[in-house]
Parts: structure tokens; C-alpha cells; sequence
């Protein structure tokens, strides 16, 4: 179940808002299951600007590369580096310690435009039929 704290795109990335106005991005486990044994991440360095919708990141598994897509616009003001280094995380704790990059929004970074838990969970439980 994808949490009700935060929102989506239906490319599988969350936002998860912090009290400090941050915003935090990561993949969900849909996401992870779907691309397996993963091989490599590659995350923009702090100071980047993303734009909501652009990739940010590239995942890489066994399977496929796959870009990673912004769910909010603004700038990076954090990067998990312990991820890089332990891929694993994604997979155990997609939506806590799997985080992937801290974002200070540009105004809302287009937080708004994005789904809540249970319209991203239609679109995920679609795919998979």
C-alpha cells in the first residue's frame, strides 16, 4: 500500500512533504519489484535543479535502465549517498530510509498536480493487469 502521507506520479516516484517545507523524493515498492535486482543509481548532486516531470536520476537493474522523474520542481538540497552504496535500502525501506533526494520547492513545486495514495494505487493495480 503506497502511504497517504505523501503523493505521486504514475511513473512511481513520492513526494513526501517535511515540516521544514522540504520536500522528499524516492521510488515506490511497485517500482522496485518491477525492476528487480538493481545494479546502480545515479542521483543529480545538491545545489541541481529538477523540474517536476523531468528525470532527475537514472535506477539501473539487471533488466532495464530506467530514468527517475521528478515529482516536484525546485532545487536539491540534499542526496541520500548512503543509497549508491546500498541499493538494498531501496528495497526494504522504499518509502523511509529509501529516500533519494531532499527538494526545496520552487512555490508549491507542483505538489498540487500530483496523485494522492489511493488514485496512484488505481494506476499501479491497472498496470499490473
Amino acid at each position: 500500500m503506497a502511504p497517504s502521507d505523501r503523493r505521486y506520479l504514475a511513473s512511481h516516484e513520492w513526494a513526501k512533504r517535511e515540516e521544514d517545507g522540504t520536500i522528499l523524493v524516492g521510488i515506490t515498492d511497485f517500482a522496485i519489484q518491477h525492476l528487480s535486482d538493481l545494479v546502480f543509481l545515479d542521483l543529480p548532486s545538491t545545489g541541481s535543479k529538477v523540474e517536476q516531470g523531468a528525470p532527475f536520476g537514472e535506477i539501473e537493474s539487471v533488466k532495464a535502465v530506467s530514468e527517475l522523474l521528478s515529482p516536484v520542481g525546485g532545487e536539491v538540497v540534499e542526496v541520500n549517498e548512503d543509497l549508491a552504496d546500498d541499493l538494498d535500502t531501496l528495497a526494504s525501506s522504499p518509502f523511509e530510509k529509501g529516500w533519494m533526494i531532499r527538494v526545496r520547492p520552487e512555490g508549491d513545486g507542483g505538489w498540487d498536480s500530483l496523485l494522492e495514495a489511493s488514485a496512484y494505487e488505481k494506476a499501479a493495480a491497472e498496470e499490473r493487469h
